[in-house]
């Protein structure tokens, strides 16, 4: 049994139908009926952005550990 089906329904019972003309498939993901969280395009940019700049910092400071501890040897 698949762990999409709600009260014994098919799996895609719940997605819009391909040949609706009211809305887009993909415009279904950002209304308050699909689930998951609920969280902005803009929020997903800063932590992404928040995400590269913690991993260039730990680069950053990679580098400079090895060098003092490269210079102590």
């Amino acid at each position: 049994m698949c762990c999409c089906r709600v009260m014994g329904g098919s799996a895609t019972s719940a997605l819009p139908s391909a040949d609706s003309n009211s809305e887009s498939n993909m415009l279904w993901f950002y209304t308050d009926d699909a689930p998951g969280l609920k969280i902005s395009p803009t929020v997903v940019l800063i932590m992404t952005l928040c995400f590269i700049a913690f991993v260039a910092a730990l680069h950053v400071f990679g580098k400079i550990y090895r060098a003092k501890a490269g210079a102590e040897l």
